[in-house]
C-alpha cells in the first residue's frame, strides 16, 4: 500500500454479526411504505435549488483495498445545508404543517436536523424553536439561529434537550418535528426517514448497471440507515450486505441487535461524531433494523480527524472532499475491515466489490473542521 503503510493501524472496536438477519423487502416496506417514499422524493424533487448530490469514486482507496469500487455519496452538496438532514427535516415541517402558517414547529437536535427544520420553516414562513445541548457548537447554533430560528440551549447532553423541547411544546401547543420516534410519536420521524430515502433513489440512478454489493451506513437513532434500508427494499434490484457504524461510546443499535430489544446506552463520553452519539435507537427504524442489518461496527474517535484529512486532500479520489466528522466513520470501517484480513474475508469484500459509503456532512461547522484537518 502506499496511501495507507505508514505503520499507521485503523481501529474498530467491536464487531458483530445479526444473528437474527433476514432481509424482508415486504416488512420493510410496511414500515417505511412504496407510497412514502414516492411522496417524499415527488416533492422534494420539486424544490427550487434540489440537484441530486454527487457520487464519487474513491477510485485511489479502492486500487490500495483491492476492491471494484467504493462509491462516496456527497451530501455536502444538500441545498446549502451541507447535510443529508435536509431531507428530512424540512420535509416532515411540510408535511404536519400544511400550508398552515400559524403553527409554531420545535424541535431538538445536535445540529443538522435542527438546521434542516429551520430551513423548512423559512421556506415556508413558519416560527421555529430549536433545542441544543450544551454540547452542541456556538457555530452550529449560529447556523440555525441564521436561518431565522429561536435557538435555546439546555444545560446537559441530547437527551436533556429533548425532554426540555417536549415539556416546553406541550405547554405551549408547537407542533414537535423530531428524528427520533416514541410511543405515541411515530408518524413524524416517518416522514423524516421518507425523506431520506431520496438519496437512495439518486443512488440508484447513479450508478447504473453496477451492483451494490455492500453497503455502510452510520446510525445515531438510526433514522438514516433505516431510510435507506428502506431505499435499498424500494429501488434496488439486488441485497447488498448493510453494515451500521455507530461510536463505541453510543453503540445502541450494536447492543439493540446483540439483545434483540432496544437498549439504552448509559453515554459517559460524548464522541466527536456528535450527531451519531446517541443512546438509544428510535421505534420507527428499529422495526427496520432489527433484523435487516447484517453487520454492525462500533468505531473509536481516533481516526477521525485523519481521515477527514486524507479525503480533503484528495488522497482517496481524484478530487477533493470536504468531509465533516460524521461523513468520516463509513470509510474508516471500511479501511479497518480491509486490514483484519479474517473480518475482510467473513464480509466477503474482494476485487468484485462495490462498496458504497455515506458522506452524510461538509463542514457544517467550519471552524471544527479546519481543526480537526489541522491537526499532525
Amino acid at each position: 500500500m502506499t496511501i495507507l503503510s505508514n505503520g499507521h493501524q485503523w481501529k474498530f472496536s467491536e464487531f458483530l454479526n445479526n444473528k437474527n438477519y433476514s432481509f424482508d423487502k415486504q416488512q420493510i416496506l410496511n414500515t417505511l411504505s412504496e407510497k412514502e417514499i414516492d411522496d417524499a422524493y415527488s416533492s422534494i424533487s420539486k424544490w427550487d435549488g434540489y440537484a441530486p448530490t454527487p457520487l464519487i469514486s474513491l477510485n485511489k482507496l479502492s486500487k490500495e483495498l483491492n476492491l471494484k469500487n467504493i462509491y462516496y455519496k456527497d451530501e455536502s452538496k444538500r441545498f446549502n445545508l451541507k447535510s443529508f438532514k435536509a431531507l428530512g427535516g424540512a420535509y416532515a415541517v411540510e408535511k404536519v404543517t400544511k400550508g398552515n402558517k400559524d403553527i409554531v414547529v420545535a424541535t431538538a437536535t445536535a445540529g443538522n436536523h435542527g438546521r434542516s427544520v429551520a430551513w423548512g420553516a423559512r421556506r415556508l414562513g413558519l416560527k421555529c424553536k430549536i433545542f441544543i445541548s450544551e454540547f452542541v457548537s456556538d457555530a452550529r447554533g449560529q447556523a440555525m439561529a441564521d436561518l431565522g430560528a429561536d435557538v435555546i440551549k439546555v444545560k446537559g447532553n441530547y437527551e436533556k434537550s429533548l425532554i426540555e423541547c417536549i415539556k416546553q411544546s406541550t405547554e405551549n401547543n408547537w407542533q414537535i418535528v423530531q428524528d427520533v420516534a416514541w410511543r405515541d410519536y411515530m408518524q413524524v420521524p416517518t416522514y423524516t426517514m421518507a425523506g431520506y430515502t431520496v438519496m437512495m433513489k439518486e443512488i440508484a440512478d447513479q450508478i447504473h448497471n453496477e451492483k451494490i454489493s455492500h453497503i455502510i451506513l452510520q446510525a445515531g437513532v438510526g433514522g438514516m440507515a433505516g431510510a435507506m434500508i428502506a431505499g435499498i427494499a424500494k429501488y434496488l434490484n439486488n441485497i447488498p450486505s448493510t453494515i451500521v457504524v455507530e461510536p463505541d461510546s453510543a453503540a445502541c443499535v450494536l447492543e439493540s441487535i446483540k439483545t434483540g430489544k432496544i437498549e439504552k446506552i448509559d453515554i459517559k463520553t460524548e464522541s466527536l461524531m456528535g450527531g451519531m452519539s446517541c443512546g438509544e435507537v428510535s421505534l420507527v427504524p428499529w422495526q427496520i433494523l432489527k433484523n435487516s442489518v447484517k453487520h454492525c461496527i462500533s468505531l473509536p474517535d481516533d481516526d477521525i480527524a485523519k481521515t477527514m484529512k486524507l479525503l480533503g486532500n484528495s488522497s482517496f479520489s481524484d478530487q477533493p472532499i470536504i468531509a465533516g466528522e460524521n461523513s468520516a466513520p463509513g470509510v474508516i470501517s471500511l479501511i479497518a475491515s480491509c486490514e483484519d484480513q479474517n473480518l475482510k474475508q467473513s464480509l466477503r469484500l474482494d476485487q468484485n466489490s462495490n462498496v458504497l459509503v455515506i458522506g452524510c456532512e461538509g463542514d457544517t461547522d467550519k471552524a471544527m473542521y479546519q481543526k480537526l484537518i489541522n491537526q499532525n
